[in-house]
């Protein structure tokens, strides 16, 4: 990935977390039902692919969630994996 800093905002308005990268548009959308939030798709442009996009979207809104006391729901494969070799958010996850 290099040095390349990655805006990833919040966009309520749309319930989903955002890049803009290269004028290219990279997105993880969210449900919050209670106390959970529930991640069920990403979206990285191909332009954009394999820049560590995504994991700086996933980082961003995981650490979000951990700060508003939030129980995750990853059904979107790229979270599962994400948490899967990122065990410091594996406690966000209930069985």
């Amino acid at each position: 990935m290099g040095s390349e800093q990655i805006e990833v905002v919040n966009n309520t308005g749309r319930s989903r977390y955002e890049a803009v990268v290269d004028g290219e548009l990279a997105f993880a959308d969210y449900t919050i039902e209670d106390n959970r939030i529930i991640f069920p798709h990403t979206v990285v442009p191909s332009a954009i692919e394999g820049r560590g996009i995504a994991s700086e979207i996933a980082r961003v809104a995981l650490e979000e969630a951990r700060e508003r006391g939030l129980e995750v729901v990853p059904y979107c494969a790229f979270f599962i994996d994400y948490i899967g070799k990122h065990p410091e958010y594996k406690d966000l996850v209930k069985s």
